[in-house]
C-alpha cells in the first residue's frame, strides 16, 4: 500500500486528486500539509488523516509519496525537500515558473532516485493517443501544421477563485494554467519548438493574462498554435494536425480524419484505452519504476521551457 501525503489544497484540482487516490486500491492518504494551516487542518479532518503545520514533520511521517497542489511558485520549495526525503512525487503542472527552478527540481529528483510523474491528463485521452499514432506512423505524411485550443469562461463568468489571479502564486494566467494542455500536447506531437511567438491580452481586468495564443516553429518547418482563454464559452477541446498526406481533427469528442480518400469519422473502438496520470503514478511507485513515459521529467522540463519562452515573447 502506497501512503500518500497531500501537499496543499491551493490548486483547484486538489480535491479531484485526493478522490483519485482514495479510489485507488493500491494507495491511501495518510497526511496533509498546507501553506494555509486553517485550510489544511479542515481538509485533513475531512479526509480523516493528521494535519502537519510543519513541513519537515510532514515529510518525516509515514508517507511514501506526495501529491503536490501548492501554488506553482512554491514548487521548488516543497518538491526539492520531498525528493531529498526520498518521497515519490506526483505534481500538478507546471513543474515550475522558471527554467532554473525546474532544472533544480529535476536534479533533486534524479539525485534521490524517486519516482516522478507530472499530471498531463489530455495525453491519456483516446482521441489524442490516436492522433499521435497517426503522426508517429507517418500516415499524415510530413506534418506541416497543428492547432490545439482549450478554453473556458472562468473569468468572464466569474467562477474561478480570486487566488487564481494572484500571479505571485500562479506565475501567470490563462496560458500558465489552462494553456499548459495545448503546450504539452503539441510538444508531444511535434517536439520542442525552435522558435516561439505569443500574444496575450486582458479583457476583464484581472491581474493576469486571460486570452492567449502561442505560435511555435518546429524542426522541419511545421507551425503550430497553442491557444487558450478564461473568457470563452461553448468551445470544446479543438485539436487539428495537418500534413502532406492528410489531416485529422478532434472536437466534441469525435475524431475525423482525411488520409486522401475523403473525410471519415474514426470509430471509438479503433482508439486506444484512456489512461489517467494518478493511476500511472501509483502503479509506477508500487512497481519500482522511476517514471511514466510521456509524464516524465523531460516532458515537464520541455513544457516549462516553452511556457517561459511564451511569456518572454508576449512581453
Amino acid at each position: 500500500m502506497l501512503n500518500i501525503g497531500m501537499i496543499s489544497k491551493w490548486h483547484v484540482h486538489a480535491t479531484d486528486y485526493a478522490k483519485q487516490v482514495q479510489q485507488n486500491p493500491g494507495a491511501q492518504i495518510t497526511a496533509v500539509w498546507d501553506e494555509d494551516p486553517a485550510r489544511g487542518a479542515e481538509w485533513a479532518a475531512e479526509l480523516g488523516v493528521p494535519f502537519y503545520a510543519d513541513y519537515a514533520e510532514f515529510l518525516a511521517s509515514d508517507i511514501h509519496a506526495v501529491v503536490c497542489d501548492s501554488p506553482t511558485t512554491m514548487h521548488r520549495d516543497v518538491l526539492i525537500p520531498a525528493a531529498q526525503a526520498g518521497k515519490h512525487i506526483f505534481t500538478e503542472k507546471l513543474l515550475a515558473c522558471t527554467n532554473e527552478d525546474a532544472e533544480a527540481i529535476a536534479q533533486a529528483v534524479r539525485d534521490a532516485g524517486v519516482t516522478f510523474t507530472i499530471s498531463l491528463p489530455v495525453k491519456g485521452f483516446p482521441q489524442v493517443q490516436y492522433i499521435k499514432s497517426l503522426v508517429d506512423s507517418g500516415k499524415l505524411g510530413q506534418v506541416t501544421g497543428a492547432r490545439f485550443r482549450r478554453s473556458h469562461n472562468g473569468v468572464s463568468d466569474n467562477w474561478l477563485p480570486e487566488r487564481w489571479y494572484d500571479v505571485a502564486a500562479t506565475g501567470g494566467g490563462a496560458m500558465m494554467d489552462l494553456g499548459a494542455h495545448p503546450v504539452y500536447v503539441i510538444a508531444d506531437l511535434l517536439g520542442e519548438p525552435v522558435r516561439v511567438a505569443a500574444m496575450m491580452t486582458n479583457l476583464c481586468g484581472t491581474s493576469s493574462d486571460e486570452n492567449a495564443i502561442v505560435l511555435g516553429e518546429f524542426a522541419g518547418g511545421a507551425l503550430a498554435t497553442m491557444e487558450t482563454a478564461f473568457v470563452t464559452s461553448g468551445v470544446p477541446d479543438l485539436l487539428e494536425v495537418y500534413g502532406t498526406g492528410g489531416a485529422v481533427f478532434f472536437r466534441w469528442n469525435e475524431v475525423v480524419q482525411n488520409l486522401g480518400d475523403g473525410p471519415e469519422e474514426v470509430d471509438e473502438d479503433d482508439m486506444p484505452t484512456r489512461y489517467d496520470p494518478m493511476t500511472c503514478f501509483v502503479e509506477a511507485c508500487l512497481a519500482g519504476e522511476k517514471e511514466v513515459p510521456g509524464l516524465a521529467l523531460e516532458d515537464a522540463l520541455v513544457m516549462t521551457r516553452i511556457m517561459v519562452a511564451a511569456y518572454t515573447a508576449a512581453e
